[in-house]
């Protein structure tokens, strides 16, 4: 079966998801544009539909959240238009609730892209994982290396001032012209 072509590129809904209390989310507005619907339609269908978003499906974010949000990525006044309430964040779960309470071609397409570009985002991290936990794994195994070789190093230099002591005790064989006795 051929896969369906997207109706927008990945990147731009990769640029859409936020990583808000230890969760990957997209916005209420965002979501919106996407579906090609009015960010207030958006919610009062979900606001109609409440009992299917359960907290880990979707949050509204507090006014700090917002604040912060806002300073992180330093948004322009045309960006925060409409913001004058603090948005809906939908998590992976609550995009898919959406596919229920959203029933145009549209927002239903644009759902199983979104979905796809999750579950794309979660291998990328799964793989960057696995090479973190590798570099970790090395950089533990060269840093008792230099443990190591720090201890070596001071054996060396230990040896040689010894043997450069006892060298100047014994007394060295002179090299070069000797006088007579």
């Amino acid at each position: 079966m051929m896969e369906e072509k997207s109706m927008i590129p990945d990147e731009v809904v990769l640029s859409k998801i936020y990583f808000i209390r230890g969760q990957k989310v997209m916005f209420d507005r965002d979501l919106a544009k996407l579906y090609d619907v009015e960010t207030k339609r958006l919610k009062e269908q979900v606001r109609r539909n409440i009992f299917r978003f359960p907290a880990d499906f979707m949050f509204e974010l507090t006014k700090e959240e917002l604040a912060n949000w806002r300073s992180q990525f330093a948004t322009s006044n045309k960006e925060i238009m409409g913001l004058r309430r603090p948005p809906f964040a939908f998590t992976e779960y609550g995009i898919i609730m959406l596919s229920s309470v959203l029933n145009s071609d549209r927002a239903v397409k644009m759902n199983i892209q979104i979905i796809r570009v999750f579950v794309k985002l979660r291998k990328t991290l799964l793989t960057h994982k696995d090479l973190l936990l590798k570099i970790e794994q090395i950089e533990k195994a060269i840093s008792s290396h230099d443990h190591q070789l720090v201890t070596l190093f001071e054996l060396i230099k230990k040896l040689l001032s010894e043997n450069e002591i006892r060298a100047t005790k014994e007394g060295r064989n002179r090299i070069g012209f000797k006088k007579g006795n």
